[in-house]
């Protein structure tokens, strides 16, 4: 079904809401899907030739398909639903639910971080309500003399999430957001002290350090943004938003941009970078981010005499330039904004690995929530989970919506 048929780039928000509400969701009805209950999955947008809704709104409005389903659409929330906490204290219920609206209003943050941390939350309450015999989390930290059994308490809580949970880098965060709560109880409510704190210095966790050297998310923010033509923006994305190598940056040619255009007739969707040859490295690498900077740098150098390399050289033989040019760029840009890792000016190759860390991230925070859900739906792990309820091209939409956002925090909407 042609994406001209509903003209998506077209279409306002608002008008966006109303095609969900007037033409997606009676169609999900008839398929026997719930609209108002649960979002419609990929494959059923593609199957029924809606698939362009999720370009336009990435393109056109700075929004996932999850983000427009939970924060616009607002799919889940009719009919009074809520979240089920799982315990039996509706005033603390009412204190975490407050929190949060905090951290989602005054925090600026993500639904999805939203959801993983109530998630958090929740399961500390039940655990601490199963072991203690309620979930009244500010019932004994009014009172300094309750200091000492409140700590051991917690800290009962914790010797479970030890016990159960996957690696120190999840019981770090754990540990982390649960801190930053009764930080919050302390610092806007009634808690005299914070039972939290003592907790991480008595089990053996340890954050994975990365073998090399990265250029950090604010660092490569700060080059990204000094990066004020075609050329430089493509150098940059190519290495930090997908993970090239310079001498792979250097040598790219139009011939290997695939552009998928069959969702709306000009709206890219599954694009990609193909190679002949890579070492170590898939044949394709996913264009999750950065289409427009392609599209733009292509527009600059088209014309008589251009050879369909992104980084010509006259003066080369291959044609294009080199990987040692690519990394005296990259460390010009970031020489201009006075970043530095280690006290020395990154190369190319310290841009390259902060792909890896957020991807990387992005993967973890993926098994992570789907840990979660396998708890809140009663299985025994993540794996049920996906290989019940998930299909292959679920997961690959899940970890681009996961890592699409890690990448927009870095370079912004581009």
């Amino acid at each position: 079904m042609s994406g001209y048929r509903y003209s998506w780039n077209r279409k306002s928000l608002d008008e966006l809401v109303a095609f969900y509400n007037d033409t997606i969701a009676p169609k999900m009805v008839a398929d026997g899907l719930e609209p108002r209950k649960e979002s419609p999955p990929y494959e059923w947008l593609l199957d029924n030739g809606f698939s362009g809704l999720a370009d336009t709104l990435r393109k056109n409005h700075e929004l996932t398909l999850t983000e427009f389903y939970t924060d616009v659409v607002r799919v889940g929330e009719d009919e009074g639903d809520a979240y089920d906490w799982g315990i039996s204290s509706e005033s603390m219920i009412s204190v975490f639910e407050k929190y949060l609206e905090g951290r989602r209003s005054r925090g600026n943050l993500a639904e999805r971080t939203i959801r993983s941390r109530r998630s958090r939350l929740a399961q500390f309450a039940r655990i601490y309500e199963s072991l203690h015999g309620h979930s009244d989390l500010e019932r004994h930290l009014d009172d300094e003399y309750d200091r000492p059994e409140e700590i051991d308490r917690c800290l009962a809580v914790f010797d479970v999430f030890n016990q159960e949970l996957a690696n120190d880098e999840t019981k770090l965060k754990y540990y982390s957001e649960i801190r930053q709560f009764y930080e919050y109880l302390a610092n806007f409510r009634r808690a005299r002290y914070n039972p939290i704190n003592p907790v991480a210095n008595q089990y053996d966790w340890e954050r994975s350090k990365p073998d090399n050297p990265t250029v950090d998310r604010e660092g490569m923010r700060r080059i990204f943004h000094e990066a004020d033509n075609p050329a430089d923006q493509l150098l940059v994305l190519g290495l930090g938003a997908w993970g090239l190598r310079p001498d792979e940056v250097a040598s790219l040619h139009v011939s290997q941009f695939v552009f998928d255009t069959e969702n709306d007739g000009g709206s890219y969707s599954d694009d990609y970078i193909e190679f002949e040859e890579r070492k170590n490295g898939p044949g394709t690498v996913n264009l999750m981010f950065g289409v427009d900077a392609v599209q733009d740098r292509i527009a600059d150098l088209e014309g008589p005499g251009w050879n369909g390399y992104l980084f010509p050289s006259s003066q080369s033989s291959s044609g294009h330039r080199t990987g040692e040019t690519i990394n005296n760029r990259f460390k010009r840009l970031a020489t201009a904004v006075d970043v530095t890792v280690d006290g020395e000016t990154p190369t190319a190759k310290m841009g390259r690995r902060l792909w890896y860390t957020m991807y990387k991230n992005a993967v973890t925070e993926l098994a992570e929530e789907l840990e979660e859900v396998a708890a809140d739906q009663g299985s025994s792990s993540a794996e049920i989970i996906v290989s019940n309820y998930i299909s292959e091209s679920e997961r690959r939409k899940y970890r681009r919506e996961v890592f699409g956002e890690e990448l927009e925090a870095v370079f912004g909407n581009v």
